[in-house]
């Protein structure tokens, strides 16, 4: 089961308003769009130039996005495996909206297997510092700030997340990271990246870079694969790719109950946007509050 929200937090109306006025001001062709992805932010794609184009979640600061586009060219001239933006001034503001527009790259109907990620995400961590400031990763701080804005569920599951929140915290300080810290993408997963035509995969989504370490990275991934039903087989293929088993960290179970309550409290605060969305964030809270971690989880 797949639940599609209100793109980026847009009606329908409103999102195409703002793609007719930014694809005004690059001399692009939108008459023709159709949505692609929209829980985040809302993709579409416009068929007639075969270019993507992004608008950031209502209330996104464009200063955030300046900075996406400025680390994807970086990533570009460095010679990174990552979608090209399309060759236009980016980002656009309309309405104060951030608007980008990205190169469109074709894909099969089955997403990008967790071990082709491994080579990208590896070279990632090993890149020198970009010459731009990039926020510090931090779950915690990103768990509390969701708990703050969630009006759907009721006192007592709030209550147990900011529970959590703190016991995780406290027990985050006595993790060992084996791991060299230096840039991760935040948010990797089969979704977050794209088939190239010659059969490799490039990355995508560069909303969460941060400066952190790789095992935040790597326990992602793992989620995702014991998660949404991609299986143990999956993730081994990419822990045998990568070199390196975040299972066999002595804080795993630390940083994957971290990873997960990320998830479930960052979906909870857009349920406002996305009301069918609901009843699968009471399952993955249930889930939590049973400890059950092979409860799978429906894609939102």
């Amino acid at each position: 089961m797949t639940i599609t929200p209100a793109p980026g937090g847009f009606d329908e109306y409103e999102m195409y308003q703002v793609l007719e006025r930014a694809c005004a001001k690059v001399g692009l062709d939108g008459r023709d769009a159709r949505l692609l992805r929209g829980h985040t932010n809302a993709v579409l794609l416009l068929e007639k130039e075969q270019v993507v184009a992004k608008i950031a979640r209502k209330g996104t600061d464009v200063e955030s996005v300046a900075r996406t586009v400025a680390f994807v060219r970086w990533l570009v001239e460095a010679g990174f495996p990552t979608v090209p933006l399309h060759p236009c001034e980016q980002p656009l503001v309309v309405d104060g909206q951030a608007v980008t527009f990205w190169t469109y790259l074709p894909q099969p109907e089955h997403p990008v297997a967790a071990g082709q990620l491994a080579g990208p995400l590896k070279t990632l961590h090993s890149l020198p510092p970009p010459p731009l400031a990039l926020a510090e990763h931090d779950n915690i701080r990103a768990i509390r700030r969701s708990l703050a804005a969630i009006t759907c569920l009721p006192a007592a599951a709030i209550r147990y997340m900011e529970d959590e929140a703190d016991r995780l915290e406290g027990e985050l300080r006595e993790v060992q990271f084996a791991l060299s810290p230096g840039l991760i993408q935040g948010d990797p997963q089969h979704r977050n990246a794209l088939h190239t035509p010659d059969g490799s995969a490039v990355l995508c989504d560069w909303d969460t870079i941060a400066q952190g370490q790789p095992e935040w990275d790597l326990v992602t991934v793992e989620v995702h694969c014991r998660r949404f039903g991609y299986g143990q087989a999956h993730y081994e293929a990419f822990a045998d790719a990568y070199g390196w088993d975040v299972r066999k960290c002595t804080g795993y179970s630390v940083l994957r109950d971290i990873r997960e309550l990320r998830m479930v409290t960052t979906n909870a605060r857009k349920v406002r946007h996305a009301p069918a969305s609901l009843s699968e964030i009471q399952r993955r809270v249930d889930g939590l509050r049973r400890r059950d971690g092979q409860l799978p989880w429906n894609i939102l």
